[in-house]
């Protein structure tokens, strides 16, 4: 026999039970954007852990299964900068602004190393992961931003080198050479931090290219042997004609390897307003970058 009130252990008919309520509340829709997207970046902050475990994971493959391990983040700007001094420092006798050509090039190759592997990692990181975008839902700029931020570890790495060889120049006999590390090195962290917005910003173009033209893949090296180039890493900006300075510091790299120099070695030559038109360069090449990244998002796993 049933009667008519309804026990306090159970639902009512016409109320749903609190887990289905539960439920109902953690349920959200997704839509394909239409147009240019909203960038939604405080997306990113709910996936931070899974940013960190994809640059977590970008180095355990890297070193992993490795003779040298983590001694490859260190010998690849090592034997470069040996290349450079012996060629352009010692045969081509080069200029270094009145700084071992050692330490000269090694300071340019930290931020150039950074943002050379930054870029190339990032641009093919949606075709190296296409099993999760065509699988799973999570913002796709976590891929690119998780291989832009491994490289701050290669980085950490060979940074100590130089420290090191600040240490053996300062400790010559005679004092020949002397580099003394100054209150600058406070604003290291802004061409750090420049750096990786210019890496960022090409790494989003890049990446989003790739998808839909799997040439960039090849155009990569190209790229970047390129860039090297146009970047003051083997010469000193001071090379450079007056006339030609404004438009040689729309390459964001140039502030910013100018701007290690400044900031490492005590060099006379200030970044000046080179270092405000490559920042103001590399914010627009990041902020259309993601316009575009986001732009292309909704057809990554129909096109990867």
């Amino acid at each position: 026999m049933f009667s008519g009130t309804n026990p306090t252990n159970q639902p009512s008919l016409n109320q749903p039970a609190p887990s289905k309520i539960a439920a109902a509340e953690e349920v959200f829709y997704m839509r394909p954007s239409k147009g240019w997207a909203n960038l939604n970046l405080f997306e990113l902050w709910r996936y931070r852990e899974l940013i960190y475990f994809l640059t977590w994971r970008d180095l355990k493959v890297r070193y992993k299964q490795t003779i040298l391990g983590a001694l490859w983040a260190v010998l690849q700007p090592v034997l470069t900068m040996v290349v450079f001094t012996i060629f352009f420092g010692r045969l081509a006798k080069v200029p270094s602004d009145n700084i071992p050509y050692p330490i000269f090039s090694y300071t340019a190759l930290l931020p150039w190393g950074l943002f050379t592997k930054a870029i190339g990692d990032a641009g093919r990181s949606l075709v190296s992961n296409r099993a999760m975008i065509t699988k799973i839902y999570f913002p796709r700029l976590a891929i690119p931003l998780a291989s832009v931020l491994s490289g701050v570890v290669d980085f950490a790495i060979a940074f100590s080198v130089l420290l090191v060889m600040i240490f053996y120049y300062n400790n010559l006999p005679g004092g020949e050479y002397q580099v003394a590390l100054t209150a600058r090195i406070w604003t290291l962290p802004l061409f750090l931090l420049l750096a990786l917005v210019t890496a960022l910003g090409a790494g989003l173009w890049l990446s989003a290219l790739n998808v839909n033209y799997r040439d960039i893949n090849h155009i990569l090296p190209f790229i970047t042997q390129f860039w090297l180039f146009i970047t003051p890493i083997v010469y000193p900006t001071s090379m450079v004609p007056e006339r030609w300075q404004l438009i040689y510091a729309l390459n964001p790299m140039a502030g910013v390897v100018e701007g290690f120099r400044w900031a490492l070695l005590n060099s006379n030559a200030a970044p000046s307003y080179m270092l405000g038109v490559s920042a103001a360069i590399a914010l627009a090449l990041l902020v259309s970058g993601l316009f575009y990244f986001r732009r292309m998002e909704r057809t990554f796993a129909d096109t990867v």
